[in-house]
């Protein structure tokens, strides 16, 4: 594993077998959380080019997705990176931090002042459950996430602090 210096003190990790090809290049750091370059496509145009692409022999405007396995955009090393389709790089995103609850799929339903587990499967809302706590919510969106999702199924982490 090799480090690779980006902008905003952060860096990303290749394997070594890709460390001589991706460090010729000037990478940088963008707000989505991954390694980018700037690429030449015409006079005083560029396109954006992105180091887990550009490792996976992809090119910009291909239609194509890498999904970070780990779910860390500076993680890099092929052994975290697969090309899928956007609905199952979609299942493997993390919970949003904006919401209720910290766990994926998990919400508050207020009427009942119960915890709600839901998941998205081909575009379609499933409801699996209104619980007593929201670990038990957790609980039923990770079983569901593994069913419907498979090996790009994100599972929430539920540590033992939480079951308390």
């Amino acid at each position: 594993m090799k480090k690779i210096p980006l902008s905003n003190n952060k860096v990303a990790i290749v394997d070594d077998s890709d460390y001589e090809l991706v460090n010729q290049y000037k990478w940088h750091y963008n707000q989505n959380g991954y390694a980018v370059r700037n690429q030449r496509v015409g006079v005083n145009k560029y396109t954006a080019v992105y180091m887990h692409r550009f490792i996976c022999g992809l090119v910009p405007g291909d239609g194509k997705i890498v999904d970070h396995k780990n779910g860390n955009g500076l993680d890099n090393r092929r052994g975290n990176l697969r090309v899928c389709t956007k609905t199952q790089n979609q299942q493997n995103q993390k919970p949003r931090h904006t919401r209720v609850s910290k766990y994926k799929g998990v919400g508050f339903y207020k009427r009942d002042q119960k915890w709600r587990a839901r998941i998205v499967v081909d575009k379609t809302d499933i409801e699996l459950g209104k619980f007593d706590t929201e670990i038990e919510a957790a609980k039923a969106y990770n079983e569901a996430a593994k069913k419907y999702h498979g090996e790009f199924a994100w599972v929430n982490k539920i540590e033992m602090d939480d079951v308390g």
